[in-house]
């Protein structure tokens, strides 16, 4: 019989298609498709049970979804052989891990709000089976890296150059073509190295994976989620900006499609309530001759591969066959 989870809270984020984390203190699991089929009650949602990774799922723990399917390394969680390497950067060593394939095209993968280099696991089995190397990074203020000067995050507007490091590392490793891949503010870190890195040149093409274009509507998402009330917002929001550096003068990543230089895949859909997707719609719009938008519905941010990876890999495939 197939193994199944049942959530007898039905909510909107139990309903997502695709493929989640459960997580709970000390517990992770995988869930696959919602199994409508499958016997239930109307206030019950029943989904494929994929895997327990940590812990053990009992009945009646509370655990919650999320875009993170794998934890740990990519030798535990993936059976994939790595090396952990330190990266110079300009505050001290960044820790990434390096995922060794034959290719010299490299893939360097950078993480998004909120979540650690774990999050590129998910497209590393593709990656491996592509034979395309993986330098997975941690950037300014993540575990075993350096804090940011200010102890603050800056929506990439200063961890970028971080990213410019592993660049400089990738081709002093053997790369001769870099894609970057980029979730969230690791995506405008992409746009930002695409743009103002002295090796820019050496960059193939990007993949900006529910990309942070519009900086004020998403420090208004996130001091709004810390239950700032509404007539409080602006003043929040103006502080935050204040506080992280971003400066009006300060152009946002891909302010200017006409700088865009590179083929660039963007994943992005309506349901991103943190990263609006107006602005990618724009991008694509204004570069149809360099950018391509594969439309992801029914995902909330930082979860476009969770929504429908089968759908995810096809459309990496065909975008970076031609840089491979």
């Amino acid at each position: 019989a197939e193994m199944c989870i049942r959530d007898r809270t039905r909510t909107l984020a139990s309903l997502r298609p695709g493929t989640y984390g459960l997580q709970a203190p000390g517990v992770h699991a995988v869930v696959g498709p919602v199994l409508p089929d499958a016997p239930h009650d109307p206030d019950t949602v029943v989904r494929q049970l994929v895997a327990v990774t940590h812990g053990s799922l009992d009945p009646g723990a509370r655990v919650h979804l999320t875009p993170q399917v794998h934890l740990g390394d990519p030798r535990s969680a993936l059976g994939l052989d790595h090396a952990d390497v330190d990266v110079p950067g300009e505050l001290g060593s960044l820790p990434a891990w390096f995922v060794p394939a034959a290719r010299d095209t490299w893939v360097i993968t950078v993480h998004g709000l909120g979540a650690t280099r774990e999050q590129p696991m998910a497209v590393m089995p593709f990656l491996g089976r592509h034979q395309l190397p993986v330098l997975d990074l941690a950037y300014r203020g993540d575990l075993g890296a350096p804090a940011s000067p200010d102890g603050l995050g800056h929506l990439g507007e200063s961890e970028w150059r971080d990213l410019d490091a592993a660049l400089r590392y990738a081709l002093r490793f053997g790369a001769r073509r870099i894609v970057l891949h980029g979730w969230s503010t690791g995506a405008a870190m992409a746009l930002h190295a695409a743009e103002r890195s002295s090796l820019a040149d050496r960059i193939c093409a990007l993949v900006l994976d529910s990309p942070v274009l519009d900086r004020h509507t998403t420090l208004r998402a996130l001091v709004a989620a810390r239950g700032t009330p509404a007539p409080l917002l602006p003043l929040a929001v103006r502080a935050a900006e204040s506080m992280a550096g971003l400066r009006a003068d300060r152009r946002p990543p891909a302010a200017d499609p006409r700088a865009l230089r590179i083929p660039a895949l963007l994943f992005h859909g309506p349901d991103d309530a943190l990263a609006p997707w107006d602005p990618s719609r724009a991008l694509a719009a204004a570069r149809p001759d360099l950018v391509t938008l594969h439309t992801v519905r029914d995902a909330p941010h930082g979860a476009m591969w969770n929504a429908d990876p089968a759908g995810y890999e096809e459309a990496l495939r065909r975008f970076l066959t031609p840089h491979m």
